[in-house]
């Protein structure tokens, strides 16, 4: 009876929340015959899964920051950081007033297949039971972490050396027009779309656009100093926390699977949930198969088995599945990432042969994969409906990938030299020396060191 007499308040308030909940929400205790229609459950679980997706997608760019923090060195932390900060900022602002509707036209389009019409803000969606697949609103932050994922691989192209006010020019430029157009092409229901071209969940589309933005930066800023001697031998410049880079690199396979299977985009129903965890079976795969080929391809080139490439041939296989991972077998998925991770290491040594400076290696990463994974698509995925053959499919994608790494290479090429023709692109060489979080932010990611009198490197 004591026992009783102590649970009798907090049951007491338990049955006047409940009461409360059943005014309030009277669907939760629906009569016989009040039962949600086949859209309305579709709708709730499609969107709820997209939201969940889009969360995990925008907690990618915790990854970057961590992978970027980590191959640097510690007196650019801060700036970093910051960009990483500011990439998902401007991009969610600009992507909202200009891109989403660019890049997603619908029946408003400039010029038809290849400019849409820019328009501000989210259609909410229609509160009188006509509803779509999914709410408009989910789909936004689906879609503007994809476009801010985009913009922000550039960022460790680009490490140590760039001011801030330029980074900040790029990276507007990139997420409210550069990507958006040419996501249009394809995702929009564009040209590149009515020919065939397909990449479902963005190795060319966001992932290549990326990539080629950041060789731009890197060709138009030039090496770090010291990258390189007068006779052009090659000084490498380690990052100063690999545990940090190892941690964002398992917060980006994490993040993927929001970014892979939740291009799905409809989860309801047995056919989408066997979609979707098939997509993220062979997205596993890639990424596993590319660890293993990139840690033995550095291990026979380097003499020592390298923890950076395996790193970097995780992401690499998870860049090269990323367009194919809906239409490809569990071996085509292997072949697919252990071709990525090789690419990688290969991709670096020869940016280091053309001493072009890459300091996370984000070219071979997500350009170059990339390109392979739009051409994998081709080799290896089913056909497409219009497409006769595999060697057109195959020269559909090569059309396809070359236009978009070339939009993406030229355009943000003209902003960075133009940059630099003003002297706004990369800073002093005092700067650099001392470190872009003193130079450009006033401030030290490890302040201890600092009064201990120990150096930041």
């Amino acid at each position: 009876m004591s026992q009783l007499r102590k649970w009798r308040v907090p049951l007491a308030l338990l049955a006047i929340a409940g009461i409360g909940l059943g005014a309030g929400c009277p669907e939760a205790f629906a009569q016989e015959g009040d039962v949600y229609s086949a859209s309305e459950n579709a709708y709730t679980i499609n969107t709820l899964f997209m939201f969940i997706c889009a969360v995990l997608v925008i907690f990618m760019q915790a990854g970057f920051a961590m992978v970027e923090v980590g191959l640097n060195s510690a007196k650019n932390t801060v700036n970093i950081l910051a960009k990483n900060v500011m990439d998902i900022s401007v991009g969610v602002l600009l992507f909202l007033l200009i891109g989403f509707a660019l890049m997603y036209p619908g029946d408003g389009w400039l010029i038809d297949g290849y400019l849409g019409t820019p328009k501000a803000f989210v259609t909410r969606d229609a509160t009188d039971g006509e509803l779509g697949d999914y709410s408009a609103s989910a789909d936004f932050l689906f879609q503007v972490a994809f476009a801010a994922t985009a913009a922000t691989i550039v960022s460790g192209a680009v490490a140590g050396r760039m001011k801030f006010g330029a980074y900040l020019v790029y990276s507007a430029i990139l997420t409210g027009l550069i990507y958006p157009i040419s996501g249009a092409w394809k995702w929009g229901g564009g040209f590149l779309d009515a020919m065939g071209f397909q990449d479902f969940a963005g190795s060319v589309v966001v992932h290549a656009v990326g990539g080629f933005a950041g060789l731009a930066g890197a060709i138009a800023l030039g090496p770090r100093i010291g990258r390189y001697t007068a006779d052009g031998k090659s000084v490498p410049l380690p990052g100063h926390n690999i545990a940090f880079a190892a941690l964002g690199v398992f917060i980006l396979w994490v993040g993927w699977y929001g970014f892979n299977p939740g291009s799905q985009l409809t989860y309801a129903g047995a056919a989408n949930a066997e979609a979707t965890t098939y997509i993220a079976l062979t997205t596993t795969i890639a990424a596993a198969s590319g660890a293993i080929i990139a840690l033995i391809v550095g291990w026979a080139l380097f003499s020592k088995p390298d923890l950076t490439m395996a790193l970097n041939g995780v992401l690499g296989g998870l860049v090269a599945i990323t367009a194919n991972c809906d239409r490809v077998a569990e071996w085509e998925s292997i072949v697919i990432g252990g071709v990525g991770g090789a690419l990688v290491v290969l991709g670096i040594v020869m940016l280091d042969k053309l001493k072009i400076d890459d300091p996370v290696g984000a070219w071979p990463v997500h350009g170059l994969c990339g390109v392979w994974g739009g051409l994998a698509t081709g080799i290896f995925g089913d056909l497409p409906d219009g497409v006769e053959s595999v060697g057109a499919f195959i020269g559909v994608q090569a059309i396809a990938t070359v236009i978009i790494c070339a939009w993406a290479f030229i355009t943000m090429a003209v902003v960075f030299f133009a940059l630099k023709a003003m002297g706004m692109l990369r800073v002093s060489p005092e700067e650099e020396q001392a470190g872009l979080d003193v130079s450009e932010h006033g401030m030290q990611a490890y302040p201890s060191d600092a009064l201990a009198g120990g150096a930041v490197n």
